[in-house]
């Protein structure tokens, strides 16, 4: 690849790092390849300076080897954009049309229809050609002789084959299948080419009524190829295109069920998971709710148990005599509970005692001198008093 290529990628494509790799891996395998950047002529008439390879394949037929000349345009957007390939027959050959040629050379090809950036190459493209080419020929010989010129290219191949030149005019003509139309004079020039499918149509289905012709000698012409040769569209080519129509639009039409099942399932799927962890969640907080309600009727048949007891209590207490000891109603079941609970009561007696002397003082019942006498020694007794109760609930293991 000479310095004007690489610059001329360098400096007009989106991705030269990957179409130099591209170039570089392809003409490495084919060497009846060579680059160059020539004006290629769009449809709507703009024309644009891209990297051309153009040259031979050799393609097997029929056990020979046979070199086809082919011309691969690269877009600037490449690899985004699948290339333009196009089959340039020399002066004793006839472009033979079929479902994978058209009448200006133009090649359709499954490869190029799915093309994608990140799994296609050029080396894939080529290779596919050449098995494609191997069972269909896109050229056959002319009758006669064919005239040798000065750069056509050996036929068949012969061992050491040199690489197809390429002529000076933009190739294809304008015409026929519809190629991609380059951006407006005055666009950007980092404006997208067009998407793939506007530049290639639908594949056509197999089965094309157009025979397989010997190579290189080609048979007694056919009303098909006569009919191409001359222009004519035939009924051949009405129905492959009807053909090709209904394909693509079924082929369409599938893709659009499939990526809708698909989006479908992956939604299913998560509201899947999402019911899934809702229902651990539920049989965890059921769970939990059993749990509370066990301990909840064990407290509730606790307190009807205490209950019951307070109401025997309350009609013992009835039907005994008036003249009831309050100090005996209640009877601790440890000397140590029997301190601390007169230890309380003492102590509350107490504050009730300091509460009285301070409304005496208030309401001028008493002097000061003699409250601040019992209050004073109230307040010493209330104080042995919490000292004694704190230390009885240290020893009965009681919260202090």
């Amino acid at each position: 690849m000479d310095s004007y290529v690489s610059s001329h990628i360098t400096k007009y494509y989106k991705n030269p790092d990957k179409v130099k790799r591209d170039v570089h891996t392809l003409l490495n395998n084919y060497r009846g390849l060579q680059p160059k950047v020539d004006t290629f002529v769009f449809n709507d008439g703009a024309s644009k300076q891209l990297l051309c390879l153009g040259g031979t394949i050799p393609v097997p037929y029929k056990g020979n080897t046979y070199n086809i000349p082919i011309a691969i345009w690269l877009l600037e957007t490449h690899p985004l954009n699948a290339p333009l390939v196009f089959v340039r027959p020399t002066s004793g050959m006839q472009l033979r049309i079929s479902k994978h040629v058209d009448h200006n050379g133009k090649v359709y090809l499954p490869y190029l229809h799915i093309w994608s950036p990140t799994e296609s190459d050029l080396l894939g493209l080529v290779q596919v050609t050449i098995i494609i080419f191997a069972e269909q020929p896109p050229v056959y010989a002319v009758a006669g002789p064919p005239q040798r010129q000065e750069n056509s290219t050996p036929y068949p191949m012969q061992p050491g084959y040199p690489a197809y030149p390429t002529p000076n005019t933009p190739y294809p003509a304008a015409g026929g299948h519809s190629y991609p139309s380059y951006p407006p004079t005055g666009g950007s020039s980092s404006t997208p080419y067009p998407s793939y499918s506007a530049g290639y149509p639908p594949y056509p289905v197999s089965g094309s009524a157009t025979p397989k012709p010997s190579y290189p000698s080609y048979p007694a012409a056919t009303t098909t190829t006569q009919a191409s040769a001359s222009g004519t569209i035939s009924e051949d080519h009405i129905r492959a295109s009807l053909l090709s129509a209904v394909e693509d639009k079924v082929r369409r039409r599938l893709s659009e069920i499939f990526a809708q099942s698909q989006a479908e399932i992956e939604t299913l799927k998560k509201t899947e998971n999402e019911l899934r962890i809702g229902q651990s969640k539920l049989e965890e907080l059921s769970r939990r709710l059993d749990q509370e309600q066990v301990e909840l009727e064990r407290g509730i048949s606790s307190l009807k148990e205490r209950s019951n007891e307070l109401e025997d209590t309350l009609t013992k207490i009835k039907s005994q005599d008036s003249n009831f000891d309050v100090d005996e109603a209640v009877v601790t079941t440890a000397p140590l509970y029997k301190q601390l609970l007169n230890a309380y009561a003492e102590q509350a007696a107490t504050e009730d005692a300091i509460y009285y002397l301070g409304e005496g003082l208030r309401r001028g019942v008493i002097e000061l001198d003699v409250f601040l006498k019992h209050v004073r020694s109230l307040s010493r007794k209330q104080f042995m008093l919490r000292a004694l109760m704190e230390r009885c609930r240290q020893q009965a293991g009681l919260p202090v």
